[in-house]
């Protein structure tokens, strides 16, 4: 993942009413730093976003990578944008 770039998973599980999203991306804000932006939700409806601030782009690619095992470990599906 470069700085820039967005990894969009979703989860589908109809018997359980379940149709989510969670999307990654790893950018710089307009004072330099660099940001880990994770936003989730159900598909169509109002996100939830959080912004982490990190030390440089290698961590934040990393942080972003360990997210995106957890997230495909409990059942996401990356999807490609």
């Amino acid at each position: 993942m470069e700085q820039g770039t967005s990894r969009h998973f979703i989860r589908c599980d109809p018997s359980r009413n379940m149709n989510r999203f969670y999307r990654l991306t790893v950018t710089r804000d307009l004072l330099g730093q660099t940001l880990l932006i994770r936003e989730w939700g159900r598909v169509g409806v109002y996100a939830r976003r959080r912004s982490d601030e990190k030390t440089g782009l290698a961590e934040a690619v990393r942080d972003a990578a360990a997210l995106a095992a957890r997230k495909m470990k409990r059942g996401y599906v990356p999807v490609a944008e």
